[in-house]
C-alpha cells in the first residue's frame, strides 16, 4: 500500500473522530426540553454531520485504490484517536489502561496491514 493511500485513510479516520468529539459536545448540550428542531438545527450538529460527510467521500475515494480487507482495520485506530482527542477537548481521563490498550490497537493494525 501506497504512503498516500495510508495518509488518506488515516486522515478519514482522524476527521470520523473529530465527528464523534462534536457529537458529544452536542449531547452535552442538549436540553430536554427544546424541541428536535433546536437541536437539529444546532450548529454544532450541522459541523458534525458535515465532517462526516467529508470523511465519507474520503474513505470512498480511498477504497478506490485500496482493497476493504487492508483498509478497514485502519478505522480502529479511531479507539485510539477519540479517547486522546476526548482527553483535550473535553477533558475526560485517560487511564493506564487505555494507553495499554492503545498498544494492543497499533500492534493490531500494523499486523494485520503489513504486507511480507
Amino acid at each position: 500500500m501506497k504512503i498516500s493511500n495510508i495518509i488518506q485513510i488515516i486522515l478519514t479516520i482522524l476527521l470520523l473522530s473529530v465527528g464523534q468529539i462534536l457529537f458529544k459536545m452536542v449531547a452535552d448540550k442538549i436540553n430536554p426540553n427544546h424541541s428536535i428542531v433546536s437541536t437539529i438545527t444546532n450548529p454544532l450538529l450541522i459541523l458534525a454531520l458535515a465532517v462526516y460527510g467529508v470523511a465519507t467521500l474520503l474513505w470512498i475515494f480511498s477504497l478506490r485504490n485500496v482493497p476493504l480487507s487492508l483498509a478497514y482495520p485502519f478505522a480502529a485506530l479511531a479507539f485510539v484517536f477519540v479517547p486522546v482527542m476526548a482527553h483535550f477537548a473535553l477533558s475526560e481521563p485517560l487511564k493506564a489502561k487505555t494507553f495499554y490498550g492503545f498498544i494492543l490497537i497499533l500492534a493490531g493494525v500494523t499486523i494485520s496491514t503489513i504486507e511480507f
